[in-house]
């Protein structure tokens, strides 16, 4: 199981929110490049980049994948991408991969076209899961059931699934295990990443256990409870 550094990005700053709420975000950093750049000097192979504000307006805003792909970052972009052109030129700028959520959430038939544009390998589709419900829009809309939108991925092909609890996330109170148990029993051929809640070495082993691929970790990284380095 691969750990994958988590980059948020607020007003130009690197944040955490606690249960993505953006009343709560506490600022880490004042270079999201920088940051990355240090993630991945410390040894990450990838690093998860989102831009809170275009997640939570559906904007898209070229700048930062720009400045990420032009220093040689290797990184997977999450926000604001809710077409077809703007994935493709998110990964013309450099990404690795395009996290879809309010696209996954919503709009089936735009998330069938970018896989078939760039491929499953370079395409996460993401739930962000509250009272087991999937929201978009930053998380600010009322969503729709988690499952019947994961089973609606997985229709159109999808093969990796990033899934976030958001009552976790930000909060270092451990995984939501059940939900990512039952994502992985109903689903076992998806590539599962998992986000929200991690704070200790004792989480990823039961997060492996459950043989979830990849973690995202944000403030548990920042406050040096856990390294990108362990025993799995």
């Amino acid at each position: 199981m691969r750990i994958i550094p988590a980059v948020d990005v607020w007003e130009g700053k690197v944040v955490r929110l606690s249960k993505g709420d953006f009343a709560t975000a506490q600022i880490y950093g004042d270079d999201p490049v920088a940051m990355a750049r240090h993630w991945q000097n410390e040894g990450a192979e990838i690093v998860h980049v989102v831009d809170l504000a275009g997640a939570r307006h559906g904007t898209f805003d070229e700048g930062l994948w720009q400045l990420l792909g032009s220093e040689g970052i290797a990184f997977q972009a999450g926000g604001g991408m809710r077409t077809v052109a703007s994935v493709r030129r998110t990964l013309e700028l450099g990404a690795l991969r395009v996290v879809l959520g309010s696209v996954a959430v919503w709009d089936e038939q735009t998330m069938g076209a970018v896989l078939g544009e760039v491929g499953p390998d370079r395409l996460v589709g993401a739930i962000d899961v509250r009272a087991e419900k999937a929201v978009g829009s930053g998380w600010e809309d009322g969503g729709r059931p988690a499952f019947e939108v994961l089973g609606e991925m997985a229709h159109v092909g999808v093969q990796r699934v990033l899934v976030t609890a958001i009552a976790r996330d930000g909060l270092m109170q451990g995984p939501d295990l059940d939900l990512l148990g039952e994502v992985r029993n109903r689903f076992p051929t998806l590539s599962l990443i998992a986000s929200g809640g991690v704070s200790t070495p004792a989480d990823l082993f039961r997060l492996a256990d459950l043989c979830i691929d990849e973690v995202v970790v944000g403030r548990a990284l920042y406050e040096h409870r856990l390294t990108l380095a362990w025993d799995n």
